[in-house]
């Protein structure tokens, strides 16, 4: 029997292309290895850069991720707004970019790490020559495993967190407390690590087309 030309074409393809995204982090030590640790345990399957670009203030990270946005198709700038004077200015720049897409916590991304110990909403100032991120880095070393923490250094605390199902009450917790603060109008402390923590595990799920009919 004859073949027509229909039966050599090739079939289509049944789930999306992977998308490739770039994560720039404020520091390069505790955040970089946190967020690489995440990748892990989500396996995520598509090309995710966690890179530190050298630069620390809100508006140079962000114009690092407009300016290295040609090559992927999402870039998330993980920044802490604790005294920045540049914040509002580098929340401005992003908006301007339909790619790029800022990962705020207030006053740093150790709030993150404390929700996992449970809710709060207590606020954080500078006390002296403390900046507010140095105040919530004191509570956050209340607590067991984190007597020590360093943000300056890699101390795995992705795995430790992970145990008695913290990461999961954490993700809950965070997303509880960003809609409180919007309603209030008053955003410190919150963070918005746990939509990172939703796109990594959604990345890691096979994407369907979806069919035109």
């Amino acid at each position: 029997m004859a073949r027509n030309a229909a039966s050599f074409s090739r079939p289509k393809p049944c789930y999306k292309p992977q998308p490739t995204v770039l994560v720039i982090c404020e520091d390069s030590k505790s955040g970089k290895r946190y967020l690489e640790d995440a990748c892990l345990h989500f396996r995520v399957k598509v090309v995710v850069e966690i890179t530190h670009c050298g630069k620390t203030d809100p508006l140079n990270i962000v114009r690092e991720a407009i300016r290295r946005q040609g090559k992927f198709d999402k870039v998330f700038c993980a920044i802490d707004r604790d005294t920045h004077e540049t914040f509002t200015e580098a929340l401005n720049l992003a908006n301007s970019s339909q790619k790029v897409e800022i990962i705020a916590s207030y006053p740093c991304f150790e709030f993150w790490l404390l929700l996992h110990f449970g809710y709060s909403r207590k606020p954080y100032a500078a006390a002296g020559k403390h900046s507010a991120g140095d105040m919530l880095i004191k509570d956050l070393r209340t607590h067991s495993g984190l007597e020590n923490y360093d943000k300056g250094l890699d101390q795995g605390v992705f795995a430790l967190l992970l145990q008695e199902n913290r990461f999961a009450k954490a993700r809950v917790i965070a997303a509880k407390v960003l809609t409180d603060a919007k309603s209030s109008g008053e955003m410190n402390p919150s963070t918005r690590v746990h939509e990172l923590m939703d796109f990594f595990e959604k990345l890691s799920l096979p994407q369907k087309v979806t069919s035109i009919p």
